[in-house]
């Protein structure tokens, strides 16, 4: 019997979708040097990686009884067991790469402009959030 902490990963969950909405906005308000658009989104970007590695990081507890190595090995191992599709698998990985920039590699990171997966997240993290459930179902013996 597994124990999946749902309250949890449903908080996180609803987080991201709140998430992407906020990204979509930023990408709306958007104006290269404005400096706090361009703190906000570099928040947003961390909050994502944040978000989505705590949920995978739950769910490898929850199943599959393996540490991750790494930031990156956590979204391997879920793609691995079949949690999402290769297309969001790359995208995620792509996501959890920009971590150590982002917060240690900050004072070099280029402000300059929007970010691509800044533009990604409002597609991607829906579909992380509905991946994720559908997983979480099929391992529960839900469908």
């Amino acid at each position: 019997m597994y124990f999946v902490n749902e309250e949890q990963i449903g908080s996180r969950l609803a987080f991201l979708q709140r998430l992407a909405e906020t990204a979509r906005e930023l990408a709306v308000r958007w104006q290269d040097g404005d400096a706090v658009l361009a703190l906000a989104q570099e928040r947003a970007l961390h909050l994502a990686i944040e978000g989505v590695t705590d949920v995978g990081s739950l769910l490898i507890d929850a199943f599959i009884l393996r540490d991750a190595s790494s930031y990156e090995d956590i979204v391997d191992i879920l793609r691995g067991e079949g949690a999402f599709d290769p297309d969001t698998a790359g995208q995620l990985l792509d996501l959890v790469k920009l971590r150590r920039p982002l917060v240690q590699d900050y004072t070099s990171w280029d402000a300059s402009g929007l970010h691509a997966l800044t533009l990604r997240l409002p597609e991607l993290l829906p579909r992380f959030v509905e991946q994720v459930r559908a997983f979480m179902a099929k391992e529960l013996g839900g469908s």
